[in-house]
């Protein structure tokens, strides 16, 4: 959902100090201005991102190619056992709040589609050279930015490049981080798409399943009447579902995605399936959208059976549902810490609101436990994403990496400066994460 840009967060005094303060801090200017004759390495490497495969679930040469890069750029680089690429810049307070830097790894295309990079009339176009490829560049540029000119922050960032966020992804790679790794964060910043104007108040939950039915098929002719038929079970449910009524506030929807079913045109069909998704941005409302949706197809099931009379349990149409995928819903509140941060950096930066708005991303998994979050755009104009005919323009894109890194700095607090916007995170306990960092 899309809110007007005039409700966008309302700036505190704390945080107009704040971001004077490290805005005007020399290292930090010398650092800003760095960034603009520096973009052009940027955009090489985020050609040279693009040109490396990662096709959903299959992240592993970029991952190598992102460690070695952020190891040869002065931080020690790890993957993780799902994939994540994380390495630590720790601050110089040891009770100081940890910020995760993030940007996923993995495009939305299937093994073996070209991306070569062609650049034509100032653009550059293959599939994936602005999601993700730019957001990678973009934090990579932040890393450079602060190894190379020594800036020193109280609490620690934490840069990130994550698995499996594109399509069957289900964004593995985060919910390793903050449900099972153990390691204490305070806030996160998302790199995901290319407009810095753009800021994330909340995410957009959804919840995937994958329907099937099975009967016993048959002659579409000599056992007319006699048997069910699978895919006319799912048409049944298909019609129920395309029926439903959805409030449009919160923006709530439902997707009948994918079908397919039968073996012949003269046969009965035994096996049909589809996927679904359905999405909002409040998670009670997607609760009750997954206890409406689901039992229509049972119900399509049913209304099959009965269509033909068929009473006996081994002959009749029976439907399995399989959950496929599920990103967390929430809504940040306006005084989120990283919110304030962030619109304070934008303003600094002189970079216009554009959006805020709501929008699924990695965001999702530590927006939902309460950790403050929010998505930036990794800088320049993009277009036709997750197609063929993906662009991106590298116009002003250097304003991504200023952006990222000056909201990083407010949220983290410099040594010698203001102390950080992030209150330190309590629901996991800090011992069990200061050994990993």
């Amino acid at each position: 959902m899309t809110m007007p840009v005039k409700d966008a967060p309302f700036l505190e005094e704390r945080t107009a100090a704040v971001m004077e303060s490290v805005f005007n801090d020399p290292i930090v200017k010398k650092a800003l201005e760095q960034a603009v004759p520096q973009e052009i390495f940027t955009i090489e490497e985020q050609i040279e991102i693009c040109e490396v495969p990662a096709p959903p679930m299959k992240e592993q040469t970029r991952a190598a190619m992102i460690a070695e890069k952020i190891n040869s750029y002065g931080l020690e680089a790890s993957i993780d056992p799902v994939g994540n690429v994380i390495a630590c810049r720790k601050g110089t307070d040891p009770d100081g709040p940890v910020c995760v830097i993030s940007a996923h790894m993995d495009n939305s295309f299937r093994e073996g589609t070209d991306t070569t990079v062609r650049r034509q009339n100032g653009r550059l176009f293959a599939p994936g050279i602005s999601d993700a490829s730019r957001a990678l560049a973009c934090m990579l540029q932040v890393i450079r930015m602060v190894v190379n000119n020594d800036i020193k922050t109280k609490g620690t960032l934490l840069f990130i490049a994550t698995v499996g966020q594109e399509a069957e992804g289900d964004l593995r790679g985060v919910k390793r981080i903050f449900y099972s790794s153990g390691i204490h964060v305070d806030g996160v910043l998302v790199l995901d798409g290319a407009d810095p104007g753009r800021l994330l108040y909340g995410s957009v939950g959804s919840k995937r399943y994958k329907i099937e039915y099975s009967g016993p098929g048959g002659h579409s002719y000599l056992n007319f009447g006699q048997y069910p038929s699978a895919t006319q079970a799912l048409c049944r449910a298909g019609a129920l579902l395309a029926n439903l009524q959805v409030p449009a506030e919160p923006k709530t929807t439902f997707t009948l995605a994918t079908m397919s079913g039968g073996s012949s045109v003269n046969a009965i069909a035994e096996h049909a399936e589809c996927e679904i998704d359905l999405r909002s941005e409040d998670p009670q409302m997607l609760d009750g959208l997954v206890q409406e949706v689901l039992p229509l197809f049972a119900f399509g099931a049913q209304l099959e059976n009965q269509r033909w009379n068929v009473t006996d349990p081994a002959l009749q149409v029976r439907c399995k549902v399989t959950p496929i995928g599920h990103r967390p819903a929430a809504v940040s509140k306006p005084d989120s810490p990283v919110l304030q941060a962030a619109r304070a950096a934008q303003m600094a930066l002189g970079i216009e609101l554009t959006e805020y708005m709501s929008a699924s991303t990695d965001q999702n998994v530590p927006m939902s436990l309460g950790i403050p979050s929010t998505s930036l755009g990794a800088g320049g104009r993009e277009g036709f994403n997750h197609s063929l005919s993906e662009w991106f323009e590298p116009v002003r894109s250097y304003e991504g990496p200023q952006l990222c890194l000056l909201t990083a700095l407010a949220l983290v607090g410099l040594e010698n400066g203001a102390d950080p916007m992030l209150p330190i995170y309590t629901a996991v306990p800090r011992a069990q994460w200061q050994d990993r960092l």
